[in-house]
């Protein structure tokens, strides 16, 4: 009997793995543990209404770069309301001043059915079958992605099923079917930091939506760039250093030093950047206390000042960076601040310390015994900071991967005007692609 139990529960995993008639597979994923730094092929990636990639796998969802997957229907309940949800087939934001009525909407493909949300709300009479909302657009898509004007002559959504492309026009609803002959079939694509990714297997590549054409050394492995995976491959020293500058991943925290050298930190690793010279390794391997993970980085009288959760580590800069005895001490003893912060910096020839915490900024006079923290105002631009330095320029606040100069702290503080947005990976560290 117990053989025949268990040959009927093999039969039964081996069955929902088996594709379908439409060649997809539907694997059982509820109450496993999905971890996508082992490699997977994801089912479809959007990009939520905040900016945050949202990465599909079976019945689960993994939002943003790093952290664990939780089920689709905690934050989609109607999927499983309308359909069984064992996989999204297709998902993107669309972008489209010629449907402003599906503008900044979020669409899922399931099957046959599409579905509309905006800011998380199914919108009113979906699910629908695709082909009343997307007419010429087969079922049982692999892929899709918003190409809005002028990246595609009119705004306008790329569908992908197997080999065949469909461009589907949103101001005059005709499809235009294409060969993009130099990509893989693609299992997920999405748009992101102005740019068009097609996810095949555990790879992507970037790609020109009108033509399909992918430029530069592709494909590339989506845990280096896309994900926070800290055990991840063995790569050279220029691979390590590239995939610093080019990750996508926000940083943690970022400084730069008495001598104008800018360290930014990301996960497990770090990236230093001296004059035109690029360095790049694990934080354990520089900073061997602190290990890995970072809060916040600031630079004081030729030390550098680590904070991690709530505790400080101290290390005197230079070749290799030496760690101060005593460190790590309690964040409440060193600055007077309970944890976590979220960015702090000093800026040259002073000696206060600019500690953010949301949205309050504090400062802390590094002079001062014993160090008192005060309230210095509140920053309005931005709910959440990642990362802020402060250099010759002024200051540099850091969200995702873009950046924002003010002229000084006072600025940050108190302007009304948003200043110019910048990208992290090609402006600030010299990405090429």
């Amino acid at each position: 009997t117990m053989r025949l139990i268990q040959t009927l529960t093999l039969c039964l995993a081996l069955s929902l793995n088996e594709p379908d008639a439409e060649g997809h597979k539907h694997e059982l994923h509820h109450g496993a543990k999905l971890d996508r730094c082992a490699g997977m092929e994801f089912d479809a990636v959007a990009v939520n209404e905040e900016g945050i990639p949202y990465f599909f796998k079976g019945d689960h969802l993994f939002k943003g770069f790093h952290g664990k997957a939780e089920l689709s229907n905690e934050t989609f309940p109607e999927l499983d309301d309308h359909h069984h949800l064992g996989h999204v087939d297709a998902a993107f934001r669309m972008h489209s001043e010629d449907s402003p009525d599906h503008h900044d909407h979020q669409f899922f493909f399931l099957d046959n059915k599409v579905f509309s949300y905006y800011k998380h709300k199914l919108e009113k009479d979906y699910p629908k079958d695709i082909s009343e909302v997307f007419p010429g657009i087969p079922d049982h898509l692999d892929a899709a992605v918003e190409c809005p004007k002028p990246d595609c002559t009119d705004d306008t959504v790329i569908f992908f099923k197997g080999d065949e492309i469909y461009h589907f026009n949103m101001k005059t609803k005709k499809v235009d079917e294409k060969e993009f002959k130099s990509m893989p079939n693609c299992t997920g694509a999405f748009r992101y930091m102005d740019h068009y990714y097609c996810f095949h297997g555990h790879q992507f590549s970037k790609f020109d939506p009108a033509t399909g054409e992918v430029h530069g050394k592709y494909p590339k492995e989506t845990r280096d760039y896309f994900m926070r995976c800290p055990h991840f491959g063995q790569k050279s020293t220029d691979d390590h250093i590239e995939r610093e500058q080019c990750s996508r991943v926000h940083l943690d925290a970022i400084t730069s030093d008495d001598d104008g050298s800018v360290f930014a930190f990301r996960g497990h690793h770090f990236l230093s950047i001296t004059g035109d010279k690029f360095h790049s390794d694990t934080i354990e391997s520089a900073f061997k206390e602190l290990h890995s993970e970072v809060d916040a980085v600031f630079s004081c009288e030729g030390h550098l000042y680590m904070i991690k959760d709530n505790e400080v580590f101290v290390y005197k800069a230079g070749e290799p960076h030496t760690h101060l005895e005593g460190y790590p001490k309690p964040l409440k003893e060193v600055l007077g601040i309970e944890g976590p912060v979220d960015a702090a910096f000093v800026c040259a020839d002073h000696h206060i310390a600019h500690v953010i915490k949301g949205q309050t900024v504090y400062n802390v006079d590094m002079k001062a015994t014993p160090r008192a923290p005060a309230k210095e105002g509140s920053i309005t631009h931005f709910k959440k900071i990642d990362a802020a330095m402060c250099g010759p320029k002024g200051v540099t606040v850091v969200i995702g991967n873009h950046y924002y100069i003010y002229a000084s702290p006072m600025i940050m503080m108190m302007a009304k005007i948003m200043p110019e947005q910048h990208r992290v990976s090609q402006e600030l560290f010299g990405c090429d692609h």
